[in-house]
Order: C-alpha cells, then sequence, then structure tokens
C-alpha cells in the first residue's frame, strides 16, 4: 500500500497555494511543502514563504538551499559559454529548475514520499523539465500536476482558494514571478500575445538611480571574483552586482522561442547580473582568446544551452561540453571596466596580462614590426589561389 505522502514544490504563489488546497481536499494527501533555493530568495522572503505554507495548512515545510552547488554545477558554465537563448535570454528559470528538480527528487526520496507534485501548466517547458527529472531520479514515484491536469485559469484558482477562505489579491496574481540567482522572469497577460510590452510596474525591481556609474570587474580563470576590486565568492559577487544594477533597472527584455512540447513562447525577464556578466566575460575573452577558440566555444555553448533549456543536462555529451568549456577559461583572467546607465550599460575596456594586443607585433590600423608590405603581398596572393582557380573554372565553362 502506498502511503499519503506528497511532496509539493512550493513557492508561495498562485499555482503552488491552489495545489496546496487540492492535493489535500480533494486527494486526501498529507502535503509536505518544500522551497528550493536557488539564490534567488532572501532570508525574509524565505520564512515568508514558509509562513504561507502552514498558513495553507501544509504537514510540513522545508526550505532546500542549492545555490552553491546550482552556481558550480550548470551558472559557472553559462558564463564560460556567454549563454544567450536566441541571442536575448540568459536561461534565468530554464537553469534553475534543473537543481530545483533535482532536489525536490531526493527530499521525496528521503521522507519517503509516495507522490511528487508541482504547479506547471501544461503548456510550457517546465512541465518537461521537472517530469523528466523526476523520472530518472525517483522513477518510483508518482507525479501529480493538478494545474496541467485541470487545464485551470488563473481566475478559477482564486476562486477555488477563496472557497477555504484564501484570499489572493488579482492584481499581483495577473503576473507570474520566478526568481533566482540567475534573473527572474515575468509572465502575465501581455506576455500571452506578440503585440504588447510588460507594464513598467510588472518588473520586481523598479529605476531608482539615473546618475551614471563606474564599477570594475575581476575574472579569474573565467569566474567572477571581485567587484571594484573586491574580492568575494563567485555567488555573491553575482548578488552584489544585481542590487547595484537593478536600481538602475538593466537587464531587462523580452524572450520569444521555440518550447520545448513545440510551439512559441514569450516572456518577460530581468537579468540584471547576468546581462552584464555576459558581455563583460565575452568581451574579455575576445582579448584572450584564439579566433579559433572562440568559434568553436560558441558553437558548443549554443549547443549545451539549447540542452539545458530542453531538460537534457544528464545527456554525457552534456559532461564533455564542459570540460571543453573549462579548459578554455585558464586565460580569461583580468577587469573590465563596465558603467551603469537607466536601462542599460556600456562595457568601457579591460586589462588583462593575457590581452593579445599587448604585443610588439604590431599595432592594428597602424603599423607592423613582423612582417613587411611584400611579405602581405605575397600572403595575399597565395589566400587567393582557391577563389581564382574557382573564377577560371567558371569562365571556360
Amino acid at each position: 500500500m502506498k502511503n499519503n505522502k506528497v511532496v509539493l514544490a512550493f513557492s508561495g504563489g498562485l499555482d503552488t497555494s491552489y495545489c496546496v488546497k487540492y492535493l489535500h481536499h480533494e486527494k486526501q494527501l498529507e502535503v509536505h511543502s518544500a522551497v528550493v533555493n536557488t539564490g534567488g530568495f532572501s532570508k525574509a522572503e524565505l520564512l515568508a514563504i514558509a509562513h504561507k505554507a502552514k498558513e495553507l495548512g501544509v504537514a510540513h515545510h522545508e526550505t532546500l538551499e542549492q545555490t552553491e552547488v546550482y552556481y558550480e554545477q550548470i551558472i559557472k558554465y553559462l558564463i564560460f559559454g556567454n549563454v544567450l537563448k536566441n541571442n536575448t535570454y540568459p536561461l534565468s528559470v530554464s537553469a534553475e529548475r534543473i537543481y530545483q528538480a533535482i532536489a525536490l527528487a531526493e527530499y521525496a526520496k528521503e521522507i519517503d514520499a509516495a507522490y511528487i507534485a508541482h504547479g506547471s501548466t501544461g503548456a510550457g517547458n517546465d512541465q518537461v523539465r521537472f517530469d523528466l527529472v523526476f523520472q530518472l531520479l525517483a522513477p518510483e514515484i508518482q507525479i501529480i500536476t493538478p494545474i496541467r491536469d485541470q487545464k485551470l485559469s488563473r481566475k478559477e484558482e482564486i476562486e477555488y482558494l477563496s472557497k477555504y477562505g484564501v484570499e489572493i489579491n488579482w492584481e499581483k496574481a495577473k503576473y507570474s514571478i520566478n526568481k533566482g540567482l540567475w534573473g527572474t522572469s515575468v509572465g502575465g497577460e501581455e506576455t500571452l500575445g506578440s503585440k504588447l510590452p510588460l507594464p513598467e510596474s510588472a518588473y520586481p525591481s523598479q529605476l531608482k538611480k539615473t546618475e551614471p556609474q563606474k564599477i570594475s570587474l575581476s575574472f579569474k580563470e573565467g569566474e567572477l571574483c571581485a567587484i571594484n576590486k573586491e574580492q568575494m565568492p563567485a555567488v555573491k559577487a553575482i548578488q552584489t552586482l544585481d542590487e547595484m544594477a537593478n536600481e538602475y533597472a538593466i537587464g531587462r527584455d523580452t524572450h520569444v522561442g521555440d518550447t520545448i512540447i513545440g510551439i512559441k513562447g514569450r516572456v518577460g525577464f530581468e537579468a540584471a547580473a547576468a546581462s552584464i556578466i555576459i558581455k563583460a566575460h565575452h568581451t574579455l575573452e575576445k582579448h584572450t582568446l584564439s579566433k579559433w577558440q572562440l568559434h568553436w566555444k560558441e558553437q558548443l555553448a549554443n549547443w549545451y544551452g539549447m540542452f539545458v533549456h530542453e531538460g537534457q543536462y544528464f545527456d554525457p555529451v552534456m559532461r564533455n561540453i564542459e570540460q571543453f568549456m573549462l579548459s578554455t577559461q585558464t586565460a580569461v583572467t583580468g577587469d573590465v571596466f563596465v558603467e551603469l546607465h537607466a536601462y542599460r550599460f556600456i562595457i568601457e575596456g579591460i586589462d588583462s596580462k593575457y590581452d593579445l594586443m599587448n604585443t610588439d607585433w604590431g599595432e592594428y590600423g597602424e603599423m607592423n614590426n613582423n612582417w613587411t608590405g611584400e611579405d602581405v603581398k605575397g600572403f595575399t596572393k597565395i589566400l587567393a589561389n582557391p577563389m581564382q582557380i574557382m573564377n577560371h573554372i567558371k569562365q571556360k565553362k
């Protein structure tokens, strides 16, 4: 006989609040809620989520801390790869769902739960990501998905909760917000279509500063290690930069892409730290890596980002790509100078002992010290040979 324990992925939002009541009242299950912190919540926010869970009547609530392992196992490689989905989206939610699902599966096995539940809808990517990890790591545990199975609208969820005395403010519930170390996604009625932008008020971080501010970011072998020369662990550096840049409302954009299930999806996001770090890191790489290192890393990084986005994190090729990207970072060390402005930032320059511009061979567009004009003439003539042969054959035909 199965026990009646269910582990619910709980954020305190509308969908997971509905799931608590539904699983308890309709399924007669003992609800054990768990929030997985991947760096997006403060201590106060985690306490508020725990309080909300208790108010809703869960049997037990747990906070599962995954920020450091999330950075080490995924975020670090997204930085090494300068990964932006469709040249826009830093995979803010895509990446964190992997480690949230891993933590939830392990916790469900730890407390010997017979069921595991999440509040994903039936039209998005998260349902596949959660289901896939649960099936791989805990195939013996049955998955329950109330929102997906019942095809509920947010208003229907609010009406259901009101029957049990849970009042939800509709204006607040109009937007679905997912916050993590690598950014925050914002979904609402505007993102269900293609025309309308999200209103200013929908973004969690509001513009507070307009006076430009210059900062320096220090990288050591590809990892952010200091801000304005103050040394700190990578996770703290990301969080510190996010706080600084959020005051300028930097990193807002809208991602449009293909979902795992084959439909187009649109979502707003703010990812201040991710946007700046990726651009700064990429700029430093342009100065310190060879042409072909940059070329092949870009190809593999695109594949890596796509596989993370589509829940294929456990494919062994991912470990191979990670080793390649790690090996490219030995010289990616130095300082990047950034200026913060309202809604935008500027990469001003870099300083690195590995800067390939700092040689005695020549200065671009000015002078050469290691070759002559005659050398270039001969080089160009040989370089043109394949094209000349092709043109010659075409003319004969």
